[in-house]
């Protein structure tokens, strides 16, 4: 499964690759917002994402370039509101 999505408004381009449903590569990540074996939510170019599934884990992260890869038994990826950004957590407000 390959999907490219791609706003007028944003330069950047926001592309998933999921193989198997046991790794998920994704572009256009602006930020990691939390993660555990169950589920991570990210900040991509076009909005806030969630993965679900089990045994997730971030395998590598680079957010110079807005890459990330994702492995474990991928269940589900859901957009949120396309204007709406996850908020940061408590952790992050602390190091700002």
């Amino acid at each position: 499964m390959t999907g490219k999505v791609q706003s007028k408004s944003q330069a950047k381009d926001h592309t998933l690759t999921l193989e198997n449903r046991a790794k998920l590569f994704l572009n256009g990540i602006e930020e990691v917002v939390s993660f555990d074996e169950r589920t991570v939510v990210l900040n991509t170019a076009l909005g806030a994402m969630s993965i679900e599934g089990e045994g997730l884990h971030v395998l590598s992260l680079s957010l110079e370039n807005g890459h990330v890869t994702v492995e474990g038994h991928i269940d589900a990826i859901f957009y949120e509101n396309r204007t709406e950004k996850v908020k940061r957590g408590f952790f992050s407000r602390l190091t700002r």
